[in-house]
């Protein structure tokens, strides 16, 4: 049967699926925590009820019913998340997972984009329990607690059943009152008082999205009357949720994926696919075996078999007992290396027998074999101070911006200086999957390393120096020429080598008198291209000087005169037209009638936008953070740091931490306003940063120990806020992060 609405019909059948099965269902939506809490209830649940859930991070429009499709006979109990980035998706989500019972997780400003405000997101998701039966939360988000009050109210005011809210507090009454939350050595006890009785559980973990995400599934236990000893008993053996694929860099030129979070068919095959975008020659994956998959083995491990054969992986480790008792199956696939153990104990034992070197390496395994051991042995050992990327942030603020072009309209996106210090081919390889039409560098030597790893878009060269024209030929990398020098340079080289037509870009300056032809340059600029059969003229740009001022809008409306008029005297004389772009990030936003055929997109790609109008929809996508070394006790009187510029005029405690200058952590920072974030509070600067270390002054953050996670800039502490401090800008902050601090790749599926 042929549809024209392939979503539509995925989500309809799923609904029928959904349909036939009369058991409890439990919904999860929120800004964060939904994985997690869908897990943790895994964990706590699994041995009373067989458990169908979301695999990974399922919760989208074809995630939700691609989950809801392996509900079957033996399930007792369905456990599913779902999450939207625009009005309307929650009804079909809705009317798929149909939940009994409903868990709002929180509200954040994670996924604004697409909503009006905080208040429209959280009554797109209370879609979701429009026919549940109770619905679990938080109170202390006050805007949340009065939209799900108003929800009940309303909403399900005509309903044959009314909706039971179990509620939790830390701060006023509620069915799950939070009497004391208290952390000590990695763990948090947590007291409460439920129905008249009071009840505690401790948990393993200090951070507060952990104990949020634990009292959420604290209060479904309670609901459920499951008892106090056996909740407390699993809520003491909750497990670390690895949320998202991490890319990293290994030992000799690997690349390591790490998924150990879960091991099935269909998340692997999600798995492989990022391994193979990798562009290496040699592949190795690492798989434990496939716990709790409802399949027979003899068929999963058959099926396994086909998929590496399919995908033409080269070795395989498999690690487990089924694996191992079924290595005989992958015996079909000759051209496969195989090498299987019992458990992970007897590979470590057998690493050093293995070669890794220049490939990509993929681990997937199931949270009980304890892959992190495998991946600490394979990751490169640069640095405790860590960036993280996230790749699936990044895409999100490509589309606000294609969202604002009109159809047809083409995007380049710049990549120089590693991508604004993100990283050069790991970012430029989403983008080439994501379907942009550009991308542009600053030197020839940055297009080079992208073509040697595999990106085959057409890549602009901005500052090509004349010396690597030939270099740029052979490498297929496309010059901007912006004098006659270097035009003349260029055509030498071509009419020696022989090219026909080879597209170049032609820089025109309109005002920011940087680089570029003069109007007065057009008449010499338009005679010698007539002569030229070498080349062909891919566009012709100029750059806006202060688009991102409104103060200079008339500059920018002269600019863009400026710019037609130039152009269009070129396209006469060449018989042709050229692409056109002029806008910057700031353009695309405050000028959408200057979009021409092509727009630039630069900082605004990487989550921020100076023009101030999209901050509320863009994700910073890049995190810097550190651990703390050391703790000590001052006196006051004493100074900390050279030249001795840290006064202590009373007892505190200093944390020094692994990041300095060397690290690109500006050493004008030490002026005495900047802090850090630790334990989700600021920890001021203390005297004077150093090369590879500075401390914080951590007197009134409690629980704070050596180790500890350390945010110099993410979420919670924005790149603009630190570019603010050292009296400088976003761009040089990101660019001048040093390439000995290890960039780790996330890659979401949401």
């Amino acid at each position: 049967m042929r549809v024209t609405a392939t979503v539509t019909a995925l989500q309809q059948l799923a609904a029928s699926v959904r349909s036939g099965f009369d058991i409890p269902v439990i919904g999860i939506t929120g800004s964060n925590g939904k994985t997690i809490v869908k897990e943790w209830l895994y964990q706590l649940l699994k041995d009373r009820f067989s458990i169908v859930r979301s695999p990974g991070s399922y919760n989208s429009q074809i995630g939700v019913p691609l989950s809801v499709w392996k509900m079957n006979d033996q399930h007792t109990l369905g456990i599913f998340e779902a999450g939207i980035s625009e009005p309307g998706e929650m009804e079909s989500l809705e009317r798929i997972i149909r939940p009994t019972v409903g868990i709002f997780t929180n509200i954040g400003e994670a996924h604004n984009q697409g909503f009006l405000n905080s208040r429209q997101k959280i009554n797109e998701k209370l879609q979701l329990f429009r026919h549940a039966e109770v619905l679990i939360y938080c109170k202390d988000y006050y805007e949340l607690n009065e939209a799900i009050q108003l929800f009940s109210q309303t909403v399900r005011k005509s309903s044959d059943k009314p909706l039971q809210l179990i509620s939790w507090s830390q701060k006023t009454e509620a069915a799950l009152q939070i009497l004391s939350i208290r952390k000590e050595q990695g763990r948090t006890e947590i007291e409460g008082l439920f129905q008249d009785r009071k009840v505690s559980v401790q948990i393993p973990f200090v951070d507060a999205a952990s104990v949020e995400n634990a009292i959420n599934c604290w209060c479904y236990m309670l609901y459920a009357a499951i008892p106090d000893e056996e909740i407390a008993d699993g809520m003491a053996l909750l497990k670390p949720i690895a949320m998202r694929l991490e890319i990293r860099q290994g030992d000799n030129n690997t690349i390591v994926i790490n998924d150990a979070y879960n091991s099935d068919l269909t998340s692997l095959q999600i798995a492989l696919d990022t391994l193979q975008q990798q562009n290496m020659t040699a592949q190795t994956v690492i798989l434990s075996d496939m716990l709790q998959t409802g399949r027979a083995e003899v068929a999963l491990y058959s099926e396994l078999s086909e998929i590496l054969q399919k995908r033409g992986i080269r070795r395989f480790i498999g690690i487990g007992n089924a694996l191992t008792h079924y290595s005989h199956l992958f015996d079909a696939n000759k051209d496969l290396q195989k090498y299987f153990f019992r458990d992970t104990a007897d590979f470590l034992r057998h690493f050093k027998d293995f070669v890794f070197e220049n490939e990509a390496v993929l681990l997937k395994g199931s949270r009980s074999f304890a892959f992190e051991k495998i991946s600490l042995l394979l990751e490169q050992r640069i640095h405790q101070t860590v960036m993280t990327v996230n790749l699936s942030a990044m895409v999100q603020n490509l589309q606000v911006f294609r969202r604002r072009l009109k159809p047809g309209t083409r995007t380049m996106v710049m990549v120089k200086a590693s991508s604004y210090g993100s990283g050069g081919h790991e970012v430029a390889r989403v983008l080439e999957q994501s379907g942009v039409d550009y991308l542009t560098v600053a030197y020839a030597d940055e297009g080079v390393a992208l073509r040697k790893a595999g990106i085959e878009l057409p890549i602009m060269v901005m500052s090509p120096s004349i010396d690597a024209f030939d270099r740029m030929i052979l490498w297929r990398l496309e010059p901007e020429l912006f004098n006659m020098r270097s035009l003349t340079h260029f055509v030498a080289v071509a009419e020696n080598i022989g090219v026909k037509d080879y597209p170049v870009h032609i820089k025109l300056d309109t005002g920011m008198h940087r680089l570029g032809f003069m109007e007065s340059d057009l008449d010499e600029l338009t005679a010698y291209l007539d002569k030229c059969s070498c080349l062909r003229i891919a566009s012709v740009f100029s750059h806006l000087a202060a688009a991102d001022d409104q103060a200079h809008r008339a500059f920018t409306q002269q600019q863009a005169g400026l710019f037609q008029r130039m152009c269009g005297k070129l396209s006469d004389a060449l018989g042709y037209r050229p692409l056109m772009h002029l806008c910057n990030t700031a353009g695309i936003v405050q000028y959408p009638e200057y979009h021409f055929d092509m727009v630039r997109l630069g900082l605004g790609l990487y989550g921020i936008d100076s023009s101030g109008s999209l901050n509320n929809q863009l994700r910073q996508i890049s995190a810097l953070k550190t651990v703390i070394a050391q703790i000590k006790e001052v006196d006051a009187g004493e100074t900390i740091g050279y030249s001795r510029k840290g006064k202590v005029d009373r007892h505190k405690r200093i944390a020094t931490i692994c990041i300095g200058y060397a690290d690109g952590y500006p050493r004008a920072l030490s002026r005495g306003n900047a802090y850090v974030m630790i334990s989700n509070k600021p920890a001021p600067l203390i005297g004077i940063i150093a090369m590879d270390m500075c401390m914080v002054d951590i007197t009134d953050i409690d629980q704070v120990q050596e180790g500890d996670e350390v945010i110099i800039f993410g979420d919670a502490l924005p790149i603009q806020q630190l570019a603010d401090w050292a009296g400088t800008i976003p761009y040089e902050i990101m660019t001048g992060i040093s390439q000995r601090v290890k960039r780790v790749y996330i890659n979401e599926t949401q």
